[in-house]
């Protein structure tokens, strides 16, 4: 082998021996709670993804007005012609009803369940949905084309993500320069709101995750019931 293939191929297994250990550094272990993989990042453990199974907990009867979602609906910075993404869509409750309001732009439904692309793929063929398109992302990308979305949302999913800032870093990559990213989560400061404690999130812990990952907190919506509403800018 010659000398400058010997070096080259040095330098690719130190970055990756690099790569590897940052990714184990960003993250700790303990015994998993009821409800948690027992994997933590900045104190906080990750929940456990909640399966597809449990669709008829997201199209329930009484949603709309437990969460006040009209209301969330149109809190969204929405144009009509805006490029947006539903990340962790589920069963499309918010991806259809953003998609009526924008009817010159687009909306990606990001899915790491087959069972939910499918779900989606046909509730848009029956109700002839043009401007929602599927994406299948992994735990550590949403796959979405760079630079190309308006706001991206997460409604009740960023507290199951299971590589938050590899994801993070790669939300980041498909936002517009304007771009803004807005999670909704059950409020973990108040112990009425009747939801798993690992599916729960503080602002303080969300600002403090979000914050180390190049994004800043512009509104703290406290309008809602049951949710934070937290919109966020990338910093970098």
């Amino acid at each position: 082998m010659k000398l400058s293939s010997l070096l080259l191929s040095i330098c690719l297994l130190t970055a990756v021996q690099i790569t590897v250990a940052q990714g184990q550094s960003t993250y700790t272990f303990k015994k998993p709670s009821a409800n948690g993989t027992g994997k933590v990042y900045m104190g906080r453990e990750i929940a456990h993804v909640m399966s597809f199974e449990g669709v008829e907990w997201l199209e329930r009867n009484g949603r709309v007005k437990e969460e006040n979602t009209n209301l969330a609906l149109v809190s969204l910075p929405l144009k009509n012609n805006s490029i947006v993404a539903d990340i962790g869509a589920g069963s499309g409750f918010y991806t259809f009803r953003v998609a009526q309001r924008i009817p010159k732009g687009k909306i990606y439904a990001v899915e790491i369940q087959d069972e939910a692309i499918t779900f989606l793929k046909k509730k848009a063929s029956d109700d002839r949905y043009t401007n929602v398109a599927m994406i299948k992302g992994n735990e550590q990308s949403p796959n979405l084309p760079a630079n190309s979305i308006d706001l991206a949302f997460m409604v009740d999913v960023y507290h199951e993500l299971q590589y938050p800032a590899a994801y993070l870093t790669a939300l980041k990559k498909a936002l517009k320069p304007n771009g803004q990213l807005l999670l909704l989560e059950y409020k973990a400061e108040d112990p009425a709101v009747a939801i798993k404690p690992e599916h729960k999130m503080s602002v303080r812990q969300v600002k403090k995750e979000l914050s180390a990952n190049g994004f800043k907190l512009v509104k703290n919506g406290t309008f809602l019931p049951l949710q934070h509403f937290l919109l966020f800018e990338k910093t970098d």
